[in-house]
């Protein structure tokens, strides 16, 4: 045998078997030998694999419309605040255009006018007064001011308008003057409703409505006070309570009877 101090390292590695982990003797600095066999069983083992995402892809619309929907939310919001941080205050001339541009169009925003809107203004503000301004002054100088392809004025171009009907309208005072009279008939007013049905008082309507005198069926369906009877009046209803039509001491019956006992 081979003493153990004089055995070369590669021999004393060479007959261990697999498996073992030992520090050489003979090596002086006691390093440690890998272990060939564990080595090889973990490599020889699989490597385990990722965890699949489950989560589904995003299609490629969607953070397009997330961009635009928070771009249109920051605009809104921007927008709520600059209106209430600035609202400017509307004149007197302004609301009155608003109100006549508005009469009569549920679909109207009141920052445009019609041609039509334009004439009930004139005449319910008595702008038109039938000698120096008439309705067919007031058409002229509404399609004076309007554009070409246009079919409406705004509120600048209303302006522009009541500047021409001023210089007729008022022609005994200078331009500004002129201009001022014109916007005190408008401002602070109101669309005239036209067309209620009134209530008509003549001596025949009078006369066909008096239920006084009515004769025949037609008395029977109304009392003595002209309120109508409902459905006695126009079906003769049975009387099933036994006494003859007309007795003045109708049901006085029982009355008569439970106070004998």
């Amino acid at each position: 045998m081979i003493p153990a101090d004089t055995r070369p390292a590669c021999l004393a590695y060479a007959i261990c078997p697999l498996g073992w982990s030992f520090r050489d003797s003979a090596t002086p600095t006691g390093l440690p030998v890998h272990n060939l066999g564990e080595g090889n069983m973990a490599d020889s083992k699989a490597k385990p694999t990722k965890a699949a995402n489950k989560t589904p892809p995003k299609s490629p619309g969607e953070p397009a419309k997330d961009k635009a929907a928070k771009r249109l939310s920051l605009e809104s919001e921007g927008a709520n605040e600059g209106a209430a941080a600035a609202a400017p205050e509307l004149s007197a001339l302004e609301e009155a255009f608003r109100r006549f541009a508005v009469h009569g169009d549920t679909r109207a925003t009141g920052k445009e006018m019609h041609g039509k809107n334009w004439s009930k203004l004139c005449k319910d503000c008595q702008v038109i007064d039938g000698r120096n301004v008439t309705i067919t002054d007031v058409d002229i100088v509404f399609s004076k001011i309007k554009g070409k392809a246009c079919r409406t004025i705004t509120f600048e171009q209303f302006k522009e308008a009541l500047e021409e009907l001023a210089k007729k309208r008022f022609r005994d005072k200078s331009g500004e003057e002129a201009i001022r009279e014109v916007h005190r008939l408008i401002e602070g007013k109101a669309p005239i409703i036209s067309g209620v049905t009134k209530a008509i008082s003549s001596p025949t309507v009078s006369r066909l409505t008096d239920t006084t005198k009515f004769t025949g069926s037609h008395k029977e369906r109304f009392d003595p006070s002209g309120r109508g009877k409902g459905k006695a009046g126009r079906v003769d209803l049975v009387d099933e309570s036994g006494y003859v039509p007309g007795y003045k001491h109708a049901g006085t019956y029982d009355q008569k009877v439970q106070g004998g006992k």
